[in-house]
């Protein structure tokens, strides 16, 4: 559980990467990057599908996971673009943020999962650290001039939200399947460029050396990562944490000099870093199984030595008894 939540983590923190990453990248219009990073990420599935096992590669998959991975991956870029294009960026961004939220409330209603009060006042915590972060401690004002794109923000947060959760109901289903959703989101999107957008393409190496970043990152193996991730890690916890990702992107560009360390940055970063731990309260906190179960295995192999001796002690009573 631990380790599986770790690699999904690990996705977050490739998410990290993607201002940075899609700022160095030049103007390539929204969807024109997204069929290139998404083709690059398709690579990345193959790459790995030649080191899974073949019953693996040849495993039947359900038609509705299909259905959730391509409208998770394409559907959620799909609406977050249209929402950017329809919105103002720092309302549009946060409304479609609220997607860590929604996991850890939606996790509730999956069969086995229980939500306690430190997932959501965690995810809370995370909310709120985004929203200094996003916001530059600015206020918010929603403008019913721009409804339509809140609400593709919206569609935004409950698509990937959907997905994640929905994923977790097929744990049998081997993440490799990512690369074929990655594919289908590379060819949508570049359908959607052809019709709404006109070709920029990346303008020098340092330019195509940040699309090729993206690809092989944040919008490559943090996928595959997430996958393993949301399947058989800690849900909830990984919910929570994922409001580390404008955190550590907003770190990421102090360090590369393109932002100003501030207070507002330390008070999100308490925030954020706080919600996750108190989020994660219960695998910092319990026992590991590894220690009880070796405890229990010890004291079983006491009593059946016991056991044995006791049987050796009745048999050698009983050969007496027919001696005698």
């Amino acid at each position: 559980m631990g380790r599986a939540t770790l690699i999904g983590f690990s996705a977050v923190a490739m998410w990290a990467l993607l201002a940075s990453l899609t700022d160095a990248s030049g103007k390539v219009p929204p969807f024109l990057l997204s069929a290139i990073t998404f083709s690059i990420g398709t690579g990345v599935g193959f790459v790995t599908r030649l080191f899974m096992p073949a019953t693996d590669r040849s495993q039947k998959i359900p038609p509705q996971v299909w259905a959730i991975g391509i409208a998770g991956l394409f559907g959620y870029h799909f609406f977050y673009f249209t929402a950017l294009r329809n919105a103002p960026a720092i309302e549009a961004s946060l409304i479609a943020y609220l997607w860590p939220l929604l996991i850890v409330l939606g996790s509730a209603l999956m069969p086995g999962e229980k939500l306690a009060w430190n997932h959501v006042v965690g995810a809370l915590l995370g909310l709120a650290g985004t929203v200094l972060i996003v916001t530059k401690g600015g206020g918010l004002a929603l403008d019913a001039r721009y409804a339509f794109g809140y609400a593709m923000a919206a569609i935004c947060a409950l698509l990937w939200s959907s997905y994640s959760l929905l994923s977790r109901g097929f744990p049998s289903v081997p993440t490799s399947i990512v690369t074929w959703f990655c594919a289908a989101t590379a060819v949508l999107s570049l359908v959607c460029h052809l019709a709404l957008e006109q070709t920029v393409l990346p303008d020098g190496a340092g330019q195509w050396l940040a699309v090729l970043g993206l690809g092989l990152m944040p919008v490559g193996a943090a996928f595959y990562a997430w996958d393993i991730g949301v399947k058989r890690g800690n849900i909830q916890v990984l919910g929570a944490a994922s409001y580390a990702a404008p955190l550590l992107s907003t770190l990421v560009l102090i360090a590369a000099g393109a932002a100003e360390p501030s207070l507002r940055i330390l008070a999100a970063c308490v925030l954020i870093t706080g919600g996750a731990a108190l989020a994660a309260k219960s695998l910092f906190l319990r026992k590991p199984a590894t220690e009880s179960g070796a405890g229990a295995s010890e004291e079983g192999a006491r009593a059946s030595e016991g056991g044995a001796r006791a049987s050796e002690g009745g048999a050698r009573a009983s050969e007496g008894g027919a001696r005698a």
